[in-house]
C-alpha cells in the first residue's frame, strides 16, 4: 500500500505539472477515491498456511488491530496530500469465497469459520477509526462501506440476484474452481453473469455493478454517515455555493 500511496503522489506531480498546482489540488480534493484494506491481509498473510509467521507473531485480535494502525496512516496520508472524499471499504466474507471453500475444505459450501472471524472482528473496529477519524477531522472526509453486508446478502440469497451460484467461481480449478488462479487452462464457465464470483477470489462484473448500485442508495447501516447519491448531493451544493461566491 505504500507502493500505491507513491503512486497517487506521483499522479499528483503530474497533474501540477499539467495544469499548476492550485488545479491539480482541486481535482484532487474533487475526486472520490475508493480504498480497501483486510482481505489479502487476511486471506493471502494470515491464513495463508496452518502456520504461517503472522499467526505465530500476534492472536486474531492483535493483528486486526496491527492492521487498523497501518490501515490510519495511510487514510491520513491520503488526506495529507489533499484527498477530500475518502470512501473506505473493509473485507468482505473472507471465508466465502470459494479460494476459502477449497482450502478449508468445505464440504457443504458452508463458509470458513476463521476467515468469518476475522472479517467479523475488523470491520466494526475500521467503522469506529472511520468515524474517529471524521470527528478529528471535523468533517465527514471518509465514508465507511460494510462490504461483508453488502456481498453476504448475495452470498446468501444469489438467485435474488440473478445468479446461479455464489459456491463455485466461474474460472478456476479444484473444489469450488477455488484452488490458484484463472488461467488459460482452468474451467471457464460459459455464463459469467450466473455466477457471484469470477476466480477463486474475485467478484463478477455483475456482482460488483450491483454492489456499487448499493453503495448509491443503501442506508446507514451499510454505509455511513452518507451513501454516495447523498454525497454527490451535497458536493454538488457546495460546489455551486463556491462557484456564486
Amino acid at each position: 500500500m505504500y507502493e500505491q500511496l507513491g503512486m497517487f503522489l506521483e499522479y499528483k506531480h503530474r497533474l501540477a505539472a499539467l495544469m499548476g498546482p492550485a488545479k491539480a489540488q482541486e481535482v484532487v480534493s474533487n475526486a472520490v477515491i475508493l480504498i480497501t484494506c483486510g482481505g489479502n491481509d487476511f486471506v493471502n498473510n494470515y491464513f495463508l498456511t496452518p502456520v504461517a509467521p503472522r499467526r505465530e507473531q500476534y492472536t486474531l485480535p492483535d493483528f486486526c488491530g496491527y492492521v487498523m494502525s497501518e490501515y490510519k496512516k495511510h487514510l491520513l496520508a491520503l488526506y495529507g496530500l489533499g484527498a477530500r472524499r475518502i470512501v473506505v471499504t473493509g473485507t468482505g466474507p473472507l471465508g466465502c469465497i470459494p479460494a476459502e471453500l477449497a482450502f478449508y475444505g468445505s464440504m457443504n459450501g458452508e463458509c470458513a469459520d476463521e476467515p468469518q472471524e476475522a472479517a467479523k472482528m475488523f470491520n466494526p473496529k475500521l467503522f469506529d477509526l472511520v468515524d474517529e477519524l471524521n470527528r478529528d477531522i471535523g468533517e465527514d472526509v471518509f465514508i465507511s462501506a460494510n462490504a461483508f453486508s453488502l456481498k453476504m446478502d448475495m452470498i446468501e440469497k444469489p438467485e435474488q440476484y440473478g445468479f446461479k451460484t455464489s459456491k463455485v467461481a466461474c474460472c478456476g480449478q479444484g473444489m469450488y474452481n477455488g484452488l490458484g488462479m484463472c488461467t488459460e487452462m482452468s474451467n471457464l464457465c460459459s455464463n459469467r453473469d450466473e455466477y457471484v464470483f469470477w476466480d477463486p477470489y474475485h467478484p463478477t462484473e455483475k456482482a460488483l455493478r450491483i454492489m456499487v448500485k448499493k453503495l448509491m442508495d443503501a442506508s446507514t447501516d451499510h454505509i455511513r454517515p452518507m451513501n454516495l447519491s447523498t454525497m454527490m448531493a451535497v458536493d454538488a451544493v457546495a460546489g455551486a455555493d463556491r462557484a456564486i461566491n
